[in-house]
């Protein structure tokens, strides 16, 4: 009797930002995809980071306003592209609806840095998988349930949720050297010509950019590992 075939094993590393909902439908659409190739291609998934707004200020920006600034949209066409997200969304098989209880509160767009630098401590105290589910937890608190995720009291709160050492979450925080590797890592992404997330970088070496269809995904992986990765 012949041995089962062994899958192809290969990294995918995404450069993304909490903020992003592009991100959040890329790694759907990838997990999509990912679910139709199981016994020839296994994954290992990191998060890299990327800032789409370094410069925010500590007490935020109201969504609305941000995207109306920072892409000149009138407010028709701000709320015309938030109901569009959310069908893309719903397709995607994530809500960006807020789920919490009572009155919504206000949308907002938060600095990310210190989520950048807690997901990088996951990864190196905890491994790819628990950083993926600190990642994931920090999309729902955005977009779900609208938490302050600049907060560092909100930070710790979200990674013992995930099972993490709140100690060592909050120590992360206030560690200098990990915002240095943070800050050389986004510097990487600009060197790879990554300006815009989501970017997967499957094994180092071969760039998928924008949130794509499964098949795409799919496609994309089958052919690098024909290419032996």
């Amino acid at each position: 009797m012949s041995e089962p075939a062994v899958p192809a094993h290969v990294t995918i590393d995404i450069y993304s930002d909490v903020m992003c909902p592009w991100c959040v439908i890329g790694h759907a659409q990838l997990r999509k995809a990912l679910d139709g190739l199981v016994g020839e291609i296994a994954a290992e998934i990191r998060w890299l980071p990327f800032e789409l707004n370094p410069d925010m200020p500590p007490e935020g920006e109201p969504q609305d306003a941000h995207i109306a600034r920072k892409y000149g949209r009138t407010p028709d066409q701000v709320a015309a592209n938030r109901s569009q997200l959310q069908a893309i969304g719903d397709r995607a098989g994530y809500s960006f609806r807020y789920a919490g209880e009572g009155e919504p509160p206000s949308a907002m767009m938060w600095n990310t840095f210190r989520a950048h630098k807690l997901l990088k401590w996951a990864l190196v105290e905890a491994g790819a998988e628990a950083q993926t589910r600190l990642k994931l937890a920090l999309f729902d608190a955005h977009f779900q349930q609208r938490r302050n995720v600049s907060d560092p009291e909100v930070l710790v709160a979200l990674a013992a949720e995930q099972e993490l050492d709140p100690a060592g979450a909050a120590a992360a925080l206030d560690d200098p050297v990990l915002g240095e590797i943070v800050r050389r890592e986004e510097a990487g992404a600009w060197d790879r010509n990554v300006t815009g997330v989501p970017a997967m970088v499957v094994n180092g070496k071969y760039l998928i950019p924008g949130a794509q269809e499964p098949e795409v995904y799919a496609q994309a992986l089958r052919r690098v590992v024909a290419r032996g990765g």
